[in-house]
């Protein structure tokens, strides 16, 4: 007996009538049911949501901001939402009306405005009271548990887009602060660099400045020098006026008697005058008869010399010779010490009589003036009293002088003190102001001034600074396509399944033949194949068509369903053959295994630890991957693997019926009457 004379005569067993058409018809449809059918429910339930009735509630009051703007934001995201039309939306008039509506299931949800929305969402442009703008939503899990889910994404959106349109008016108030900013650091620059300048001047008059209070400080001390020189000078003509005054009162007491005396001594120095005038007369005379004596005694022996001559008792000759020898001979020593005496007496008494003359003239001068020198030794005696009463202010006057010298030096050194370090901190502003004006000026370049075009774009990058650009490398085209893959792989071992509800997995008239085991194990598995591929064929043409289930690769996506229907036929062919109705149990603790590891929903990775290695194990998970690269278009790479494994899978569960066959060749009284009936 051939393999597949052993499947065609389990397949005409089956279909030998109505009923096990009708049964093998059913059997068909199964993974239809299960698996197109909750796909139709759940093909694009997203597109759906304008038939779930929510209640919008808007409180917002609205808010001025500082430029004047009214805002009035509440209502405009109630209005976009309703011309949105994601949900259908009804305004009412209170919160607890649309709490009430939630709790009751009139409504799926509600969307609450409060009061200060606007108000808080304008408030960033204060930054000591910038507070979060609040969106109420109530909800109600007995209404629909995923509900919640998708309510949670839609005001996500709501918060988004409110979030972008409000950020962006903030940002444009806070880029146009910036420009002010940028304007008002440039004038502060522009005034730095003049506070420059001004500390450079500064610096410059300081330093003068400094150069001055040294100089004068220098004079000052020079001053107090001065002053101590002149307070010294001060004393000595205070004392030198008081010697002065003590004298002149002497002299006044001496010359009191001045005009008597002096009278008197002019007229006794006339009388000496006149005196020595009379005696320089007979002085003169005595001089003139002596040489009148000299004369007569030279004319009286020249006469006598004539007498003798003409007495003959001289010759001529020796009396010209005499007389020649006696007007040649000198004078005698006692006439010329008489006559120069004479003279002399004569000079001094012709000096004496001129002194005594102008003794008599001085004298009468003197006797002439002494009133007038008294009066004047009187002035003078006054003076010089009210000159030591001056000498004594000038010398305290002179102290003070000092005093006030030596405070000028101090204050002018305390000046000198003063302005040096004025000058050192005049460089320092100078050096601080320069540096203030350079820092400013890089300052200014650093702070953004935009225009209205970059204002306007960089608002729009601030309120919404991540622009995500999606590149799917494979996506689903609705929510219907996402859990394509995992209930069309789901229902086909479902569909697997109830084929042993109806077909032996070994007929006994096969196990009486003396077919090998391995035929008879085939010959037993290919009816469920065969069965398994119209499910499989039939479940996917109403889904391409039907539903409009388009696959990147449909060919392969039709052979993928094969492929696991052929492994899913065998492993539950060969469980159920090698166990029988325990096997049967044993198959659905496996497809309980796989629905939850096998990431259908969400990724395997998610699942608990111990559930890893199931999904390792099992075939669908495995399935369910291949089918999302087929379906979506990705990378085709690891479906050959998964190939591989479905044949290995089926291997794996034919040689389970292998066994069973030869399991069940030895007929036991158990096989004929076994504890629970297959």
């Amino acid at each position: 007996m051939t393999v597949l004379r052993l499947a065609l005569s389990e397949l005409k067993r089956m279909t030998g009538g109505l009923l096990p058409k009708l049964t093998i018809l059913a059997l068909i449809m199964v993974p239809l049911l299960y698996g197109a059918l909750y796909l139709y429910a759940n093909w694009d339930p997203y597109g759906n949501l304008d038939q779930l009735k929510a209640a919008v509630v808007v409180q917002d009051q609205g808010a001025t901001t500082k430029d004047g703007k009214h805002l009035q934001v509440g209502n405009q995201v109630a209005q976009t939402l309703i011309d949105g039309k994601k949900f259908d939306w009804v305004k009412v008039d209170s919160a607890q009306q649309a709490d009430s509506g939630v709790e009751s299931g009139e409504y799926a949800f509600a969307l609450k405005i409060p009061r200060d929305f606007s108000q808080n969402l304008a408030s960033p442009e204060n930054f000591d009271s910038a507070k979060q703008a609040i969106l109420g939503v109530t909800t109600n899990d007995a209404n629909n548990y995923l509900l919640t889910s998708i309510i949670d994404k839609v005001t996500t959106q709501v918060h988004q887009s409110v979030a972008k349109e409000v950020g962006q008016t903030t940002a444009d108030a806070l880029l146009t602060g910036y420009g002010t900013i940028h304007t008002q650091i440039v004038k502060a620059a522009d005034g730095a660099g003049q506070l420059a300048s001004g500390a450079a001047g500064l610096r410059d008059g300081a330093a003068q400045l400094h150069t001055g209070t040294g100089t004068l400080t220098g004079g000052a001390n020079q001053l107090v020098d001065g002053q101590s020189q002149l307070v010294d000078g001060a004393n000595q003509l205070n004392n030198g006026a008081g010697q002065l005054s003590t004298g002149l009162d002497q002299l006044k007491s001496q010359t009191a008697s001045l005009p008597v005396d002096s009278q008197a001594l002019s007229a006794g120095a006339a009388q000496v005058a006149a005196g020595n005038a009379t005696l320089n007369t007979k002085v003169q005379d005595a001089v003139g008869g002596l040489d009148q004596l000299d004369a007569a005694a030279k004319t009286g022996f020249s006469q006598r010399l004539d007498a003798l001559v003409a007495a003959g008792t001289i010759p001529q000759a020796d009396a010209d010779k005499i007389k020649a020898d006696v007007q040649s001979a000198p004078v005698g020593p006692a006439v010329l010490d008489a006559k120069a005496k004479l003279h002399t007496d004569a000079a001094d008494v012709q000096q004496l009589a001129a002194g005594s003359q102008a003794v008599a003239g001085g004298a009468a001068k003197l006797a002439a003036a002494a009133p007038t020198l008294t009066g004047a030794i009187t002035q003078a005696n006054d003076g010089a009293a009210r000159l030591s009463s001056g000498a004594a202010t000038l010398a305290a006057g002179q102290q003070t002088a000092l005093d006030g010298s030596r405070h000028l030096a101090a204050g002018a050194q305390a000046l000198d003190d003063g302005a040096a370090k004025l000058d050192g901190g005049a460089k320092t502003l100078s050096t601080g102001a320069a540096t203030l004006a350079d820092e400013l000026a890089k300052g200014a370049g650093q702070v953004p001034n935009p225009n209205d075009a970059q204002k306007a774009n960089a608002a729009k990058v601030i309120s919404d600074p991540i622009a995500v650009n999606s590149l799917s490398q494979a996506q689903a085209a609705n929510y219907g396509s996402g859990l394509a893959p995992f209930f069309l792989v789901l229902a086909l071992w479902i569909g697997a399944f109830m084929l042993v509800q109806a077909m032996r997995p070994v007929t006994q008239r096969a196990l009486a033949s003396n077919a090998p085991s391995w035929k008879i194990a085939v010959g037993g598995w290919l009816p469920f194949f065969l069965v398994s591929t119209l499910q499989a064929v039939v479940m996917y043409l109403v889904v391409y068509f039907g539903l409009g289930l388009n696959p990147s690769h449909p060919v392969l996506t039709l052979g993928l369903l094969l492929l696991a229907s052929m492994a899913f036929t065998a492993i539950i062919q060969g469980i159920v053959a090698l166990l029988g109705t325990v096997g049967k149990f044993v198959v659905l603790i496996l497809r309980v295994l796989q629905l939850v590891s096998s990431g259908g929903t969400f990724p395997w990775q998610t699942t608990p630890g111990p559930l890893h290695a199931i999904h390792t194990i099992m075939p669908m998970g495995h399935v369910v991957e291949g089918m999302r690269h087929l379906i979506y278009g990705a990378d085709l790479a690891p479906v050959g693997s998964i190939v591989l494994g479905l044949i290995g899978y089926t291997l794996f569960g034919l040689v389970l019926s292998f066994f069973a066959v030869r399991k069940h060749k030895f007929w036991t009284l158990k096989t004929l009457q076994p504890e629970i009936a297959v």
